[in-house]
């Protein structure tokens, strides 16, 4: 299993175990799906006393996004000036990164981030944004879309954002 880390903050992002597409060589597109939780709610593969009956616990089912919900991320509101603002010292930190740890993919990494900015600003408003578990400033914003039949949702990350971390 593969865990994926934002080299800015360390926050855990998404890991292997949902569907990842490559985009453009420059963003991961997580595949995500709403799902029912229950407080307390553990499976045990048991089944129930016959004697005992079902416990009667309050029902405080919840429907969340299982990217979010797993890995902890954090809601956070931009318009597009505040955005813009955010990705021009976003992307200034990641390369100053990728110009220590991979200089070979720093071209790269600006033509194609510049390219993808623009067709993330051009629909701000058909994003929700997504911050690591810990809300760091500094580190990556995920954004949430829907696929074209508008229930699928996904998030979108940045690839030179993340560092693959094998479990």
């Amino acid at each position: 299993m593969k865990l994926f880390e934002d080299v800015l903050s360390g926050d855990e992002m998404f890991s292997d175990a949902f569907p990842i597409k490559e985009v453009d060589d420059i963003v991961y597109e997580v595949d995500c799906a709403m799902v029912t939780i229950r407080e307390g709610d553990v499976d045990i593969g048991a089944n129930p006393s016959t004697e005992e009956g079902e416990e009667g616990v309050e029902d405080s089912a919840q429907t969340v996004n299982n990217v979010v919900h797993s890995f902890r991320l954090q809601s956070t509101a931009f318009d597009k000036k505040s955005y813009l603002t955010y990705l021009k010292g976003y992307m200034k930190a990641v390369k100053e990164k990728l110009q220590e740890t991979n200089p070979e993919r720093v071209a790269t990494f600006e033509k194609g981030a510049q390219g993808f900015a623009k067709k993330v600003i051009a629909n701000i408003k058909d994003y929700e944004f997504y911050t690591g578990e810990s809300m760091n400033a500094d580190g990556m914003v995920a954004l949430l879309n829907y696929r074209e039949d508008g229930i699928t949702p996904y998030f979108t990350f940045w690839k030179d954002g993340l560092k693959e971390v094998k479990l």
